[in-house]
């Protein structure tokens, strides 16, 4: 696995559906094109729905990454 170095991170733990999305949503959109946003959230629909979401806009999921119960996504910046 190699390491993904991100740009920025988003701590949403504790966030509960939709939140994390929406925060997800404006952190990205004040990345400059190609860099990277770390995510990391405990609701466990949240790759889920940062998935579908980066699909439909274009941008890249790169990795979602669990450890126990906390999940780490990676997503850049179309």
């Amino acid at each position: 696995m190699s390491e993904i170095i991100p740009d920025d991170t988003l701590d949403v733990r504790g966030e509960c559906c939709p939140y994390p999305l929406i925060l997800t949503k404006k952190r990205v959109e004040a990345l400059k094109s190609g860099e990277i946003l770390k995510i990391t959230a405990d609701d466990p629909v949240a790759p889920q729905n940062i998935d579908s979401w980066a699909k439909k806009t274009g941008h890249k999921l790169l990795a979602v990454r669990q450890e126990g119960k906390v999940f780490n996504i990676f997503v850049q910046r179309s």
